[in-house]
């Protein structure tokens, strides 16, 4: 079953992951970010048991977007062991997006 984790305790889901995580920073009304989404799912589907894929809601978590320096969406964000070692700005395809997270595994 395809995991994509809505994102509610960070520092548990994402930082403390014993996984890479790719994390969407995205809202509901943005287009690129509807774009975006069905490659993420891929992503989900092709790294999972190996990788966390996470969405964030900025509408939702704006003091979190802000903290990761979030400017414009969708903002794609690979961390591993608590940092960040990853990011892709705005629409990308599913294999840019997998090379970033592929380098963190």
């Amino acid at each position: 079953m395809l995991s994509i984790t809505n994102v509610t305790e960070f520092n548990e889901e994402v930082l403390k992951s014993d996984k890479p995580a790719l994390v969407d920073f995205w809202a509901p009304w943005c287009g690129p970010c509807k774009m975006v989404a069905p490659e993420v799912e891929a992503i989900a589907k092709n790294f999972e048991g190996r990788a966390v894929v996470a969405k964030v809601n900025v509408d939702e978590q704006q003091d979190l977007a802000s903290h990761y320096n979030v400017m414009s969406i969708p903002t794609l964000v690979v961390f591993k062991a608590g940092s960040e070692v990853g990011r892709i700005t705005g629409y990308r395809p599913q294999k840019d997006i997998a090379d970033i997270l592929e380098k963190a595994l």
